[in-house]
Order: structure tokens, then C-alpha cells, then sequence
């Protein structure tokens, strides 16, 4: 009989663990708290308006096609996608009286260099060595950073790592924002060089340099958009577990990992939960994988004693920012925006300083995210209206309150929607937007707490700092439970789908006992067979 294995949570790190381990044999039950699959990357419609709730940057689509292809299919075949040019547009706050300045970054690389070339003369040779860098670190860590535990370090003892020692330890020492000032001194090109650390979980000013990476990504291999967007992602995942025998259990709210007693280590034994109608259910496990916020996950499932990472862990580490996020349907159409859009405050420092100081505060204005995904998908939005998605970038400190429908949120929150909203019709000269608006829908940090018992009201996770980023970021199995293991972005290697994606198989590689650094090959071979 195949092994039995409960898989927490049903976002990208779970759904991606319970697909990968039934196409390896195991018997997967996954467990998911709400009515419907995403997590983070869910989905709320109203009105003829459809919007994905959380992530919306379609980036490293080779990690999304590499988990389909793990699964026996491809990119191609479950999604239709379509690459955004111009990528996304960057709103520079008004100085004096004058409408706001922008530019818009491209596709390709030799289109970017020449935007670059216009916001500071004579910049294209240092970017293009900035450019170059950032592939050289990207293929860097997908080959030795992102496909490993961290469980054996030996294979990170080669010549094509130890060469780079030098280098890869200024990148790690050193913050995007100072590695970007030795390339450029424009400060608008800093900021779009900088801003990925947001993405991150971070700051420009707290990211390692490393995480100048993300700029290959958008500037070179560019930014792609899934019809359907991420519900349609997280929806064919969905299936694709299912298909391989998956067992998925919605409104199945986890209340305790039971262990029992062994010559060593305790071990798993079964997962309780709490099921619609508000019983108590119990599922035997051999094997449990957490994709759920791993703060979460050890607080509240596990005794005290058996917490690998229980409160006192998790005192010494910085949560990444939480978020107010606006869901916006509007009548007629909106073109001064793209399907991106980025509007950043000219007081950086200050506006990130903010939120990470101790004790934070909220930045006005602060630098906020705008997606449009009606400019691209007819299918979000009534025809000739548009569909708008707004993230600011706030501390994580749930007092500040949850969001709510039509203006009934919290105080703090709504009033922070309407400045944000205020800020995009002055700054983008769409001057009516605010009267334009017949869908409204808020979150806050605490509705991030209490919907997806994110640590703090993290909109993304553990901020990615020196000391919580690679090897050094939490593990993703349990030093006190046989059997426990993790997924999803609390643990290696991060934040942001694609890594989600990729702690699945990091998780699965480490069952195996695989110590390798490298992707597990196209398609997956079952193991438990």
C-alpha cells in the first residue's frame, strides 16, 4: 500500500506538493480551509467584474512550464499566454505643480537599454554590465540556490560556485539599492531597478543584491499575461492533482497535527480538521506537508514542545510588508493606465523607511502597485469597462484593520483606498476615476491574518533579508516531528509563485533523499510505484 500523505492548504505550495507527490505514488489528501483553491492567488467576482486577489506579475514562466512538463504536460498546452509590451509603466511623482512624468519599460533588452539611455545619457554601457550580471546571477542560482534544501552543502563545492565566491558574497552583503548606485546615478532608474525587492517581500534598501536578478526577468525575458489570469493558473494545477488521484477537501479547516511516540523523534500520525458543518475529522498520514503559513502551521497545529518554529523563532525575524489591496470595477475605460503600472514616490527611503521601521508607520503618499488586466483579457471586466487592482504597500501590523465592501471597511484602511485612488487620478491624469467607480472591495493586514493566517498580516511572508534568504531562510522540514515537512513561501527558496513552485519539488527532492542542486527531470518518474 502506497503511503499516505496529508498535504495543509491548498495555495500555490500545497496544490503544487499534493500534484507532485501523487505523480510520485503517494496516497494525497489536501486540505483546504475555504471554498475554493489559490490562496493567496484566489479570486472575487462581482458584478460582471472578475478580479485575482493577490498575484498578478506572470514571471520565470520556464518554472511554471517546468512543473507542467513534471506533470506530464506544458504551459502551452493548460494556459494561453500573452507577452505584455510595453511591460509595465512607471508614474514618477509630480514635482511643482507638473503632471507626473513616466516611462514605460519594454520587452526585450535592447529596447530597455535605449529607455535607460533617455532617463540618464551615456548609462547603456554600465546597465548593459548590470544586465549581464543579472543573468549570469539568475542562471547562477537556478543551477546551485533554487533547486536545493540546503541539506548537504558539498554540492555547492564546485569550481563554477567557488570562482564566484567573491562575488556571490558581495551580492549577498551589499543592498539592491547600493548595487544599483554603482551602475546608474539617475534616481528614477534606481527605483525601477530597485523596486523587484517589493516583490520580494523586502525593501530596496534591505534585498540582497542577488535579487537584482528580477531585473533579467522583466527587462529581458519579459513579462507574460495568462488568459484568465491566476485563477486560471491555479485552477488547472487544481485539476491536474486531481486527476493524478488527489483527494481535495475544501472547507476542510486544519486544527492539529497529531504525533505519536517512537524509539526516537515523535512522527506523524494524522491530521484533524474541521469540516463544513463544523465537525471534527480525523485522516490518518504517514507523511504531512505544510503549504500553509508556516507561522501559522507550527503555532497553532503543534504542541509547543514539538515547535521547531515557535514564538521565540520568530521574534528575531522581519515580516515582509503587508498591504491594503483594492479591487475596483469601473465604467468606461481607463488608457492612461497599462496592464501594469507603477507609481513611485520621490522620498524612497522615507516611504520604505516607514514601513520597516520599529514602530512602523503608514507612508503618504506611499509608492503603489496598479494592475489593469481588462487591457489584455476581454473576459475580467463588462465590455467597454475596466477592471482594476491596487496594492499599496503598508507594515505588516494587523491593528491597522481590515478592508471591507463598497467603503465598510476599517477607518484606517478605507481612508488609505482613498488617497491611493485620489493619488492614481492625479498622478496618471485619469481625473474622474473616483466617480467612475461602481465596485469597490478592500483588504487589510488584518484580513491577511485572519483569511490566510499570515504571520503578522504579511501580504507575502518572511521579508527576504541576508539572514532569511537561501540557506538561512527557514527549512522545509521539521527538526522535531518525523515526517513533517513544508512548502510554500515561508520556506526555501522564498516568495512569489514561481518559488512556491519550486519549494514543492525542494520538498519533494528532500523525501528522496536527493541532494542535488538541479531540477528534477522532465516528466517526473514516480518513485512510490
Amino acid at each position: 500500500m502506497s503511503q499516505r500523505v496529508v498535504v495543509i492548504g491548498a495555495g500555490m505550495g500545497g496544490l503544487a506538493s499534493a500534484s507532485l507527490l501523487a505523480k510520485d505514488g503517494y496516497q494525497v489528501t489536501l486540505l483546504e480551509a475555504h471554498d475554493h483553491v489559490g490562496g493567496r492567488a484566489g479570486n472575487w467576482e462581482k458584478d460582471g467584474f472578475r478580479f485575482d486577489t493577490g498575484p498578478s506579475w506572470y514571471l520565470m514562466p520556464e518554472v511554471f512550464d517546468h512543473f507542467y512538463k513534471l506533470m506530464g504536460t506544458s504551459a502551452e498546452e493548460q494556459l494561453d499566454l500573452h507577452r505584455l509590451d510595453p511591460a509595465y509603466r512607471v508614474f514618477f511623482e509630480p514635482q511643482g505643480g507638473q503632471p507626473a512624468e513616466m516611462v514605460d519599460v519594454l520587452a526585450d533588452r535592447e529596447a530597455n537599454l535605449g529607455v535607460f539611455e533617455q532617463l540618464e545619457p551615456g548609462s547603456r554601457p554600465a546597465m548593459e554590465r548590470y544586465l549581464d550580471s543579472a543573468k549570469e546571477t539568475y542562471e547562477i542560482a537556478k543551477k546551485y540556490f533554487l533547486f536545493t534544501s540546503f541539506q548537504d552543502l558539498r554540492p555547492l563545492l564546485v569550481g563554477e560556485v567557488l570562482r564566484r565566491v567573491g562575488t556571490l558574497y558581495r551580492l549577498l552583503t551589499k543592498p539592491i539599492w547600493g548595487f544599483a548606485a554603482k551602475h546608474v546615478k539617475s534616481h528614477r532608474a534606481r527605483q525601477i531597478l530597485g523596486y523587484p525587492a517589493v516583490f520580494l517581500g523586502s525593501s530596496p534598501y534591505l534585498a540582497p543584491a542577488m535579487f537584482h536578478l528580477m531585473s533579467h526577468l522583466d527587462m529581458e525575458d519579459g513579462v507574460l499575461y495568462a488568459q484568465g489570469g491566476f485563477n486560471r493558473v491555479m485552477e488547472s494545477i487544481k485539476d491536474i492533482a486531481v486527476d493524478h488521484g488527489v483527494d481535495l477537501r475544501l472547507n476542510s479547516k486544519v486544527t492539529g497535527i497529531e504525533t505519536t511516540e517512537g524509539a526516537g523523534k515523535p512522527r506523524v500520525q494524522a491530521v484533524t480538521y474541521v469540516d463544513a458543518e463544523g465537525v471534527t475529522q480525523r485522516v490518518e498520514a504517514d507523511l504531512v506537508v505544510s503549504g500553509a503559513d508556516l507561522h501559522h502551521t507550527e503555532t497553532t497545529m503543534l504542541p509547543e514542545k514539538l515547535q521547531t518554529y515557535g514564538e521565540s523563532y520568530w521574534e528575531k525575524k522581519t515580516a515582509g510588508p503587508s498591504a491594503v489591496l483594492l479591487y475596483l470595477g469601473v465604467k468606461g475605460e481607463v488608457p492612461e493606465l497599462l496592464h501594469h503600472s507603477l507609481f513611485f514616490t520621490e522620498d524612497w527611503e522615507g516611504n520604505f523607511g516607514k514601513i520597516f521601521s520599529d514602530p512602523p508607520s503608514v507612508p503618504n503618499p506611499a509608492s503603489l502597485y496598479v494592475c489593469k488586466p481588462s487591457a489584455t483579457d476581454p473576459n475580467v471586466a463588462p465590455k467597454g469597462d475596466t477592471n482594476i487592482f491596487v496594492l499599496v504597500p503598508m507594515p505588516a501590523d494587523v491593528s491597522m484593520g481590515k478592508g471591507g465592501i463598497d467603503g465598510e471597511g476599517d477607518a484606517l484602511i478605507e481612508q488609505i483606498a482613498d488617497r491611493a485612488i485620489d493619488q492614481i487620478a492625479r498622478w496618471s491624469g485619469a481625473s474622474d476615476l473616483a466617480e467612475r467607480i461602481v465596485v469597490r472591495r478592500t483588504v487589510g493586514p488584518a484580513d491577511f491574518q485572519s483569511h490566510l493566517g499570515a504571520w503578522k498580516g504579511s501580504a507575502l511572508g518572511p521579508a527576504h533579508t541576508l539572514m532569511q534568504s537561501a540557506l538561512f531562510r527557514s527549512g522545509n522540514v521539521s527538526k522535531k516531528v518525523d515526517g513533517l515537512y513544508y512548502a510554500g513561501s515561508s520556506t526555501i527558496p522564498g516568495i512569489g509563485l514561481p518559488m512556491c513552485i519550486i519549494s514543492a519539488e525542494v520538498m519533494l527532492k528532500r523525501l528522496r533523499g536527493d541532494t542535488s542542486t538541479t531540477a528534477l527531470p522532465e516528466p517526473l518518474v514516480p518513485t512510490k510505484v
